[in-house]
């Protein structure tokens, strides 16, 4: 009777299989690293503690945009440093889109000049991907402040030289700032009294300890409607759409008065320009929506859009603005 013993089936060294495996998990992760982009999950930071302008603007943003990308925007609070360490965060993370920044501009571009050993660079560290909203400040104060318009306010704080108690949202603040701006402006003494925030800020406006606030529109916005606060002016470069009937600082008669607090979308620097368009695209088609441009319209903000271009150009003109103030005024952070 033959032989019919097969031959021993070869079998693989493992140091061969070991190969094979790694040259597999390789090719998956270039594969998934070419895949069209966004391809998991994105982060996107709100430097600002919660229930404030940024969350307003940008977690309605983040829904409307992740289900145009297809994948899950998680909207993360890393607030402190007056917006500064959740901006250093964007700037300091992988440049592959994964990571982005729902800024406030005219606040970084305050602490530009603001802020000495800033960690991050606005304009090198970080990639614009457009505007987003602008949330108009107002200038209010109690009823029973006899003035009516900022004209007025001039005429009692020349009459009244040091003794009007002007709030702010803190030292360097934009709320600050604008006070700042005003007065050398309109060539007047008034008392800087800052605060922790805008909360803090008007208890103290509704106690009279203080006359006058530069706020948010939608911080405000119930205030002005109830008649618990008088809008005296706005201090945009235009009237607000929820306000027009509250004229600007500059049609006030300090022509030239703007300050626009403007609310961005940014990548680290080095994000792929295919990246960058993309998000730029789906964060223009978002606010064009009707459902988001109301809810934005209704809450006090004014929604819009940009290219990459126009918001690099706009923090640019902001840093050249915020800085001569900030020299003038002699402004700094405690």
């Amino acid at each position: 009777m033959s032989d019919c013993t097969l031959p021993p089936r070869a079998v693989a060294p493992l140091p061969a299989l070991a190969a094979g495996a790694v040259a597999l998990l390789m090719f998956a992760a270039t594969a998934l690293a070419q895949a069209p982009y966004p391809n998991r999950q994105i982060r996107l930071i709100a430097p600002f503690p919660p229930a404030g302008a940024v969350d307003l603007v940008g977690r309605p943003l983040a829904v409307r945009m992740q289900e145009a990308l297809g994948q899950q925007i998680v909207f993360e609070n890393r607030p402190g440093a007056g917006g500064n360490i959740g901006a250093e965060l964007v700037a300091k993370a992988p440049a592959d889109g994964y990571t982005l920044l729902m800024g406030a501009i005219t606040t970084h571009s305050i602490s530009a000049t603001l802020i000495q050993k800033l960690g991050y660079d606005l304009q090198k560290d970080l990639a614009p991907i457009s505007l987003v909203a602008n949330s108009p400040h107002i200038l209010v104060a109690l009823p029973a402040l006899p003035v009516r318009n900022v004209r007025e306010l001039i005429a009692l704080a020349r009459a009244r030289p040091g003794e009007l108690n002007w709030a702010s949202q803190g030292n360097g603040t934009l709320s600050h700032l604008e006070q700042e701006l005003l007065k050398a402006m309109a060539k007047i003494d008034v008392t800087h009294v800052p605060y922790k925030g805008s909360a803090p800020a008007l208890t103290d406006l509704f106690g009279g300890q203080v006359a006058l606030l530069f706020d948010s529109v939608p911080a405000v916005l119930h205030h002005i409607r109830s008649g618990k606060l008088r809008g005296l002016a706005v201090a945009t470069s235009r009237r607000s759409n929820v306000l027009p009937d509250v004229p600007t600082v500059a049609e006030s008669g300090l022509k030239g008065f703007a300050a626009d607090n403007w609310f961005g979308l940014m990548a680290p620097a080095g994000t792929a320009k295919e990246v960058i368009a993309r998000l730029n695209a789906e964060t223009v088609k978002a606010l064009a929506a009707g459902d988001l441009r109301t809810r934005l319209l209704e809450l006090g903000f004014e929604p819009r859009s940009s290219t990459p271009e126009e918001l690099r150009a706009i923090i640019a003109s902001e840093i050249a603005l915020w800085a001569k103030v900030i020299r003038d005024s002699g402004a700094r952070v405690d």
